[in-house]
């Protein structure tokens, strides 16, 4: 079982906004990914949806399908890297496999993946 410990999640506004500026974008339909290398933030991941997807329940099941993605696919991936993980508008009505072959795709993209 893979655990995603609370110290390496991204919650600083500052940090998000960094990333957001300064990290190179992958996106698909479901989602967009920020890569972004600094220190004193390798291995670090955030996670988002804005309001446009919709309520707050829509919103929370956008980011906790795009936790555990996150979660059951880390040792997958290079640990050198802060990752931004956004909800699409697409997301909010797809299941987890979806979600997870979409992650997957675009971190093969952004050459993430160990190996």
């Amino acid at each position: 079982m893979y655990k995603l410990p609370k110290v390496r999640i991204l919650r600083r506004r500052n940090d998000f906004q960094r990333i957001h500026r300064l990290g190179k974008s992958y996106a698909n339909r479901y989602l967009v990914v920020y890569v972004f290398t600094a220190s004193g933030l390798e291995g670090k991941v955030g996670f988002a949806a804005g309001k446009k997807l919709g309520n707050a329940v829509t919103r929370n099941r956008v980011k906790r399908l795009l936790r555990e993605c996150y979660r059951l696919n880390q040792h997958r991936l290079d640990g050198s890297y802060t990752l931004l993980l956004v909800g699409r508008k697409a997301a909010t009505t797809e299941k987890y496999d979806v979600i997870e072959k979409a992650f997957l795709s675009l971190g093969r993209k952004a050459k993430i993946l160990k190996g």
